[in-house]
């Protein structure tokens, strides 16, 4: 793997030509022809490092860790510092001369780098890299206060632009505990951990999907803990935002052959990197459910606190005594969130067949009735509502089966959702949160619900909390943030939060909905037209009114709004 260098020492190059601009990174600058226009420092440090590597493709990953070293920001952070360096240098995101998005990459300077009033050019006319001097180590108090000011600096810069939620961690974070917000002004000190999706050893999609049911099993282990929170991690790098927000890291890898199960597991300490504990699992496949208990039982002996016995009660607990049942429900779960509805009614069969194996399978009953709720959502039409009747059914059972489960409570949460009966949504969600103080998907369904009802103030700090917990969330949480940023009129950061919602999941109609919307209330009716027509060109037809009758909205106000700023570009 490449490691690169990334040059941020501010009294090297402190001029930069590039394109018509020139920058000065000493006071934050840029100028062209008379003009000159300030930048925010981490703009410009942003700006600095891209041209660093001029005509290269620098990851998302490598410009936080450059920009923000030893800081836990999300990607809003970074994503903002582009946005404000494109509106800077008058740059078209659609059709860029200066700064060019790489999808699922980064970004890359495309403009031409030179030296600026004599000084030293760092790439050459071809746009390569010139070699540079490293700069000489700092002694390690210096190093230390640079740290300190860095950690000031990005504590204004996100006051300035309303990332509170997205701060430095305060200083209990350094003995392994960080603060979070677990709803209604509450906040809890708690011990943070990231498990990683296992990694499968082998080939064939059974050993991927028992991989990703073991680590996901093992992280709902560790939810009931009291005094643990839990950072999801959708990716598989260890760089990823997941481990740069929790203090220790889980990691592991699983192999099957035959009859004989594999395991192998790591903790590390991501303040040192230091593994703290490994070990290896080697059983017959018939011992999976033993072998999880284990697992969950070592793991938890390596980290700090106490466990009452209550919670040893609840960690002890399977969810199904059938170990061909839970094949199947691993099955069904990892074909459903494919999200298509092909694999929705494939997802369907496995969790049937589970039940059939083990009628009693709470979670397998919950994941059918997400079945039925993806119907209604695929096929659109009021004329589906029965789909809706059939998931409330299900998940109804999954709850008087095992009332313990927050997965059901967030199924029955999304099942109200969907049929309009907010009240109750927000009831099962708050039970699902009570029973697992990391569920990220809770806090995000939850703050979204508080959109829908018409009070998106008090959604925004619960879909913050989501990402804390979830930093590789996908891309729903940016959509309910956009979508809540808009009625509360903070256009920049709905723009910021549903272009982010776009690069993750472009045919996201939703999302493009609500830029389209967005865009007109920031006044800028030509990109508009143009989400109007790629919304026109994903579904043929779409009229928003249409849209709105099975669409869980329920505020009156907030609907007047969204149809009359689509009405300007026609839809």
């Amino acid at each position: 793997m490449l490691t690169r260098v990334f040059n941020t020492d501010a009294t090297a190059q402190p001029r930069l030509q590039i394109g018509e601009w020139w920058a000065d990174r000493t006071t934050n600058e840029l100028g062209r022809a008379g003009d000159t226009v300030r930048v925010e420092p981490k703009a410009m440090e942003v700006l600095m490092v891209l041209a660093d590597h001029a005509g290269q493709a620098v990851s998302r990953e490598e410009l936080l860790t450059a920009v923000w070293p030893g800081v836990v920001v999300g990607d809003e952070a970074l994503t903002q510092s582009i946005i404000k360096l494109r509106r800077a240098l008058g740059d078209n995101p659609r059709a860029p001369t200066y700064i060019e998005t790489i999808s699922k990459r980064g970004y890359r300077l495309i403009a031409p780098v030179g030296k600026s009033e004599g000084v030293p050019a760092t790439h050459d006319a071809g746009g390569m890299p010139m070699p540079q001097p490293l700069p000489v180590p700092a002694p390690r108090g210096m190093r230390s206060l640079g740290l300190i000011a860095g950690i000031v600096l990005a504590l204004l810069v996100a006051g300035v632009y309303g990332f509170n939620s997205l701060l430095p961690p305060p200083p209990a974070l350094q003995a392994g505990v960080d603060a979070f917000d677990v709803g209604d002004g509450e906040k809890a000190a708690l011990l943070t951990v990231v498990v990683f999706p296992f990694e499968t050893l082998g080939a064939g999609p059974e050993q991927s999907y028992l991989a990703r049911g073991i680590s996901s099993d093992l992280m709902t282990d560790l939810s009931r803990l009291s005094g643990l929170r839990l950072i999801s991690a959708s990716g598989d790098s260890p760089i990823s935002q997941a481990a740069r927000a929790a203090r220790y890291v889980v990691s592991g890898s699983v192999q099957r052959e035959a009859a004989t199960l594999r395991v192998n597991i790591r903790l590390i300490d991501s303040r040192t990197g230091e593994q703290i504990w490994s070990r290896r699992f080697e059983r017959s496949f018939g011992d999976l459910f033993a072998i999880q208990n284990e697992i969950s039982r070592s793991l938890i002996e390596q980290l700090p606190g106490k466990i009452s016995d209550a919670e040893q009660r609840r960690f002890a607990k399977r969810y199904t005594h059938s170990l061909e049942a839970y094949e199947y429900f691993l099955r069904g779960r990892a074909l459903f969130l494919i999200r298509q509805a092909e694999e929705n009614h494939q997802a369907r069969a496995y969790y049937s067949k589970a039940l059939e194996l083990d009628p009693r399978f709470a979670r397998a009953y919950a994941g059918l009735a997400m079945t039925y709720v993806m119907d209604y959502y695929y096929q659109g039409s009021v004329d589906s509502s029965a789909s809706l009747v059939r998931a409330l059914e299900l998940a109804e059972t999954a709850r008087l089966i095992d009332p313990e489960i927050p997965e059901v409570y967030w199924a029955l949460g999304f099942v109200h959702t969907r049929s309009r009966h907010h009240d109750l949504a927000i009831e099962s969600l708050q039970k699902a949160i009570e029973l697992n103080r990391s569920y990220a998907d809770a806090y995000g369904l939850l703050g979204g619900i508080y959109t829908y009802v018409g009070q998106p103030a008090k959604g925004i700090p619960l879909l913050r909390t989501g990402l804390r917990l979830n930093p590789d969330g996908g891309y729903l949480y940016y959509q309910n943030l956009g979508r809540a940023y808009l009625f509360v009129n903070d256009i920049e950061q709905a723009l910021i939060n549903l272009r982010e919602a776009l690069a993750r999941n472009p045919q996201n109609v939703e999302a493009r909905v609500y830029l389209a919307a967005t865009l007109v209330a920031d006044g800028n009716l030509r990109e508009a037209e143009w989400e109007a027509d790629q919304i026109r060109v994903q579904e043929a037809g779409f009229s928003t009114r249409s849209w709105l009758e099975t669409y869980p909205l329920t505020s009156t106000r907030h609907k007047e709004r969204l149809l009359g700023l689509l009405a300007k570009v026609g839809l």
